[in-house]
């Protein structure tokens, strides 16, 4: 049981899964402030408001005689806040790893080997094979 979550917690996917959960995490507050310093105060200079939580707000009537909003500039915020995550996420992390996989297909298509990629048995074998018969016709020390 042991082994099985060992091999679970130590395979590839899960750490880089953990890895993009904790950047993601560090990168929200980043994109909290610029979306909340400057983006908001830029919209809401727009619509005369604060901030975009209180623009475009639509009072509605309630039964108890109080007024309760509808928050379309909250919304709005929302919506550019998931825009400028979307933009820097693709910007910084699917276009360059895009970019790098296509140059790796690239040179795998051009006949470059892998450095990554280990040799194959055959290569090995012949390698041997190719020393074996240098040392036999006098490349090498021969013992018998």
């Amino acid at each position: 049981m042991l082994k099985g979550f060992k091999e679970f917690i130590l395979r590839g996917n899960v750490i880089e899964l953990a890895v993009a959960v904790v950047i993601g995490a560090a990168f929200t507050s980043v994109v909290n402030s610029i979306v909340n310093n400057l983006i908001n105060p830029l919209i809401g200079a727009v619509f005369q408001a604060d901030s975009l939580d209180s623009a475009l707000a639509l009072p509605i009537p309630t039964l108890s005689g109080e007024t309760a909003y509808l928050k379309f500039g909250a919304i709005l915020g929302a919506i550019i806040s998931f825009l400028v995550v979307a933009l820097v996420v693709y910007f910084v992390f699917v276009l360059p790893m895009n970019t790098l996989k296509e140059r790796t297909e690239a040179k795998r298509k051009a006949g470059a080997p892998d450095p990554d990629e280990p040799e194959s048995e055959l290569t090995v074998l012949a390698e041997i094979r190719d020393l074996l018969a240098a040392e036999r016709t006098g490349g090498g020390t021969h013992r018998e």
